[in-house]
């Protein structure tokens, strides 16, 4: 009778201990975590759980004090029956990562973005850790440049995508890149849906050149020519701006077709033109700065936006081949207007009716002087 009964307890034992066996995921409550960081939970086994403070956490410094107490609920899988001590070895860190592995499976499927600090970094590329799983950005889609100094970059948190996933190979690599593609193509098209002529804009110079300054107007540049800048002729771009400064344009013209767009300067300082003949008048002798030979003639400046043309014919009364031959660049000489045009922007200067004037009276001079010798 005694042994029916020790039979009856013995199977009630084993129906009411859980099913443990290896590579199995379990739960069971914390009943003890000692100074060591060792977890010991209760899995209503016949046999208690370890959990020893390498197999809690890929970061040897997390302290399992810190996330539970006694009393908690932890979930581990099963590493070995006995660990040597008649405990059940537990591996906390093994859970997570296959938790880990499970959503981040799921946020790449759903294309998310990825933002981690950067772990390692080398002339190849930069390695991320998304707990615990590894990910490769290649440097050429990282938006780092190879001339930068990549260490400055290690700890520094990085945007990024998973563009190929391959969990058995353990093989993840990530971009940067492609993010800044989808945000510019997100950009461009929403510029082109609402880009008109006359539509102002607040751009950041991104490149100067000699003819002028391309302008990022949000994932899309135009081009603001030297001559929407400024009035001045052989004026410099970066004597107005420079890379990286943002500053207020307007569209001038549009192609939709070939992407390109033409932009003006609202800022632009007044046409001198526009108020040429308040200032000059036909006959008016003026000095002029000589800024540039041409076959038929001479360019010369009145003023800063204002030049004219001074023909070969109007240079002197001397037959010469070329301007060169009676003029030198930066030389300033008299020249009377003989022609304004303020609608074309044009105006012609005689240097030849100054020296003729100059001439007159000398023959006059004499022609006195003559007399009274004659006298």
């Amino acid at each position: 009778m005694e042994k029916a009964d020790n039979e009856s307890f013995e199977e009630l034992y084993n129906n009411s201990v859980k099913e443990v066996v290896l590579d199995k995921t379990v739960t069971g409550k914390i009943i003890e975590i000692t100074s060591k960081g060792e977890i010991f939970v209760d899995l209503g086994y016949k046999a208690d759980g370890l959990i020893p403070r390498k197999e809690y956490s890929f970061n040897e410094e997390d302290d399992p004090r810190n996330d539970f107490k006694v009393g908690d609920e932890i979930t581990a899988d099963i590493v070995k029956m006995n660990d040597g001590t008649g405990n059940v070895l537990l591996s906390y860190k093994r859970t997570r990562v296959k938790k880990a592995q499970e959503d981040f499976s799921k946020k790449v499927d759903a294309g998310e973005i990825f933002e981690e600090k950067i772990n390692q970094i080398n002339e190849k590329g930069v390695v991320v850790l998304v707990n615990g799983i590894r990910v490769f950005i290649p440097l050429s889609l990282s938006g780092i440049r190879k001339a930068e100094n990549l260490e400055q970059y290690k700890g520094q948190k990085i945007k990024f995508k998973v563009i190929e996933y391959d969990p058995q190979n353990r093989k993840v690599i990530g971009s940067n890149r492609i993010i800044e593609d989808e945000q510019k193509q997100k950009q461009e098209t929403e510029f082109w849906s609402s880009a008109e002529v006359g539509k102002q804009y607040k751009g950041k110079v991104v490149t100067i050149s000699a003819y002028g300054a391309f302008v990022d107007l949000g994932g899309v540049q135009g081009l603001l020519h030297i001559s929407e800048i400024t009035w001045k002729r052989n004026a410099k771009t970066e004597d107005f701006f420079k890379v990286g400064q943002e500053i207020n344009v307007t569209i001038k013209s549009i192609d939709s077709e070939t992407k390109k767009i033409q932009l003006a300067y609202p800022e632009k300082e007044a046409n001198p033109w526009d108020s040429i003949t308040e200032k000059y008048n036909l006959n008016d002798v003026v000095n002029v700065t000589v800024k540039k030979f041409v076959p038929f003639g001479a360019f010369v400046e009145l003023e800063e936006g204002i030049d004219g043309l001074v023909h070969i014919s109007q240079i002197s009364e001397k037959r010469i081949a070329k301007p060169e031959d009676a003029l030198e660049i930066g030389e300033k000489v008299d020249a009377k207007i003989i022609e304004i045009d303020q609608e074309k922007r044009k105006m012609e200067l005689s240097i030849r009716e100054i020296e003729g004037v100059g001439n007159t009276e000398n023959i006059e001079v004499n022609a006195e002087e003559q007399n009274v010798d004659n006298e």
